[in-house]
């Protein structure tokens, strides 16, 4: 074939079409139904069925709504559990609403720094342009909520309960967006006119004034100080008085959370494995980081069924939207014959997805459960969602070992389960990755 498309290529193309009646089959159904429903699987369910050799009791699935706080609501999902089994609870949910406030607060103030940090760039520059491509999104990692949880603690959903703008955050991100931006021409403009760092700082806590406002009128003011009641499973009345964020965590969470590090499945040519990466310019809080040790992905499965038989749910990222049929709550490679349908092979390998911008971390939710095989392999994993109960099993999904493997690119471990030389590599310096590589994506 020639650089151009000829007419007689097209003709050529056409004649190659119409050979297959199979073609013609597929134009009738797919014009009419579209390529996914003509292209689902029916037999995944009988291999996806909902009982598992592990299963732990997790509560009712939670709703994240139209916001991208998906990394939130699966972290609460680990949390909540310990506050369940420490007051007799059947359930209960905290505030994600609370975190929220925080970090669009924390993540105004990471992102002011860094255009202060970069003042000398161009401002067409990739990496100026990379900061004020989404200053704010409700995307995050593990790290960046250990940071919150840290330095805010947590607090129920009754201390401070969800409002329009946390179940639906575009309006609010795009007025704070806005306001950003704004703020870094303004920034940039004083450097420009000879203003030294400490004015600049000084129009930056203006700035942030500005976004506390806007945050208190779209979210509510975080409690300093609440009350908590409820009853338990024997319908035994409690309070909790006068208690902060901070002491609730400390009392009712009680989770180390310098126990607990993020492996990842990178399985890319510049990102050996037996490493530890962070990411530059990724965060919320200023002087904190990401830290992650990539690993074959056949020790991100041992660990995580490590901590699931010993009683302990886990974090994970995931590309959530591949292969995936939502209402029935399945994630498999088989879910969609594609390839049979068009006569084509659609096939990538993990390395290949990363590479070529096809796949990266878009989600984070909890494993709770895994089917155990009698020879030790596993087959299935039992998945807590944060997408309310209409969805899979009331909410809960099931994922098959080839979608984990294909998949799956993060989960995170209390360090017991990692080997002394795994915890070695965790701990050495971490390579630089840019702040555009797929492993800096975040969980919406």
């Amino acid at each position: 074939m020639n650089e151009k498309i000829a007419l007689d290529d097209i003709r050529r193309f056409e004649e190659h079409f119409d050979k297959s009646d199979k073609n013609l089959l597929a134009t009738y159904s797919v014009t009419q139904n579209g390529p996914t429903a003509c292209a689902t699987n029916y037999a995944v369910r009988r291999h996806l069925v909902e009982n598992y050799s592990v299963d732990l009791d997790a509560g009712r699935v939670c709703n994240q709504k139209q916001s991208g706080r998906c990394w939130m609501f699966a972290a609460y999902n680990v949390f909540r559990l310990k506050v369940m089994e420490k007051l007799h609870l059947d359930n209960m949910e905290l505030s994600q609403n609370y975190p929220l406030f925080y970090d669009k607060l924390e993540k105004s103030n990471f992102f002011l720094e860094n255009i202060l940090s970069t003042l000398d760039e161009k401002v067409s520059s990739r990496l100026v342009l990379h900061l004020l491509r989404d200053p704010i999104g409700d995307g995050g990692q593990w790290n960046m909520f250990v940071g919150l949880t840290k330095k805010y603690g947590v607090c129920p959903k009754e201390a401070m309960p969800e409002t329009y703008s946390s179940s639906k955050t575009r309006e609010m991100d795009s007025l704070i967006t806005l306001k950003l931006r704004k703020d870094a021409a303004i920034l940039r403009k004083a450097h420009e006119e000879g203003e030294d760092i400490a004015s600049l700082r000084a129009k930056k806590e203006k700035m942030l004034q500005d976004i506390y406002s806007i945050l208190v009128i779209c979210l509510g003011k975080p409690p300093v100080k609440f009350t908590y009641e409820t009853r338990d499973k024997d319908k035994r009345f409690i309070r909790i008085e006068d208690i902060t964020p901070t002491e609730f965590y400390e009392k009712y969470v009680d989770i180390h959370l310098d126990d607990y590090v993020s492996l990842i499945n990178a399985p890319t040519k510049d990102k050996p494995f037996h490493h530890s990466f962070t990411v530059k310019y990724l965060g919320n809080l200023v002087g904190e980081r990401v830290r992650y040790l990539n690993l074959p992905i056949e020790e991100l499965k041992r660990c995580a069924l490590s901590q699931l038989q010993d009683g302990e749910v886990v974090w994970f990222g995931s590309d959530v939207g591949q292969s995936l049929q939502r209402f029935e709550g399945f994630m498999s490679l088989s879910n969609f014959d594609y390839d049979n349908l068009f006569s084509t092979s659609f096939g990538m390998t993990k390395e290949e997805r990363l590479d070529y911008g096809e796949s990266l971390m878009t989600h984070a939710m909890v494993l709770t459960g895994v089917n155990v095989l009698e020879n030790g392999s596993t087959n299935r994993w039992k998945v807590e969602n944060s997408w309310g109960d209409q969805n899979g099993y009331k909410g809960f999904y099931a994922m098959d070992d080839s979608w984990f493997d294909q998949f799956v690119y993060q989960v995170v471990i209390n360090k017991k389960y990692l080997t002394p030389e795994e915890l070695k590599e965790y701990s050495e310096e971490p390579i630089e990755l840019e702040p555009w590589d797929p492993m800096g994506s975040l969980a919406l």
